[in-house]
């Protein structure tokens, strides 16, 4: 595979990735069904703000591509996130199993393409 048809996965897979952070961050301000469902899979409905705004910064850690450090503790981040979403949903009342998979394909991706050779060209 060249280095344009990696780079372009990268950014397809990368711009998914990025969606689903920003509908599940204006899901957490606009829905107020959210904090409910937070709580049914088991969670502290205080830690909304602090999670939503860590996924925020990680997304900008990502695109900005300053650090090449934050930008795989950002990675590493989203890694544990969707781990541990794939646990709380197969636990939860009415569990989506879908997508915290979805979110951990993409993020791999981006992730070993960027890891593969995109470093240096991106």
């Amino acid at each position: 595979m060249n280095t344009k048809t990696k780079k372009v996965i990268y950014l397809i897979a990368t711009s998914l990735l990025t969606l689903i952070m920003l509908a599940t961050i204006g899901n957490s301000i606009f829905n107020p069904e959210f904090a409910m469902r937070f709580g049914e899979i088991g969670f502290p409905t205080y830690l909304i703000i602090p999670l939503m705004t860590a996924k925020f910064l990680g997304l900008i850690a990502i695109w900005a591509n300053k650090s090449q450090f934050l930008k795989e503790w950002a990675y590493s981040g989203f890694f544990f996130l969707f781990i541990l979403a794939m646990f709380a949903e197969i636990n939860a009342p009415a569990p989506d199993y879908l997508s915290p998979p979805i979110a951990l394909i993409l993020l791999l991706t981006s992730f070993l393409l960027w890891k593969k050779g995109l470093k240096e060209t991106h």
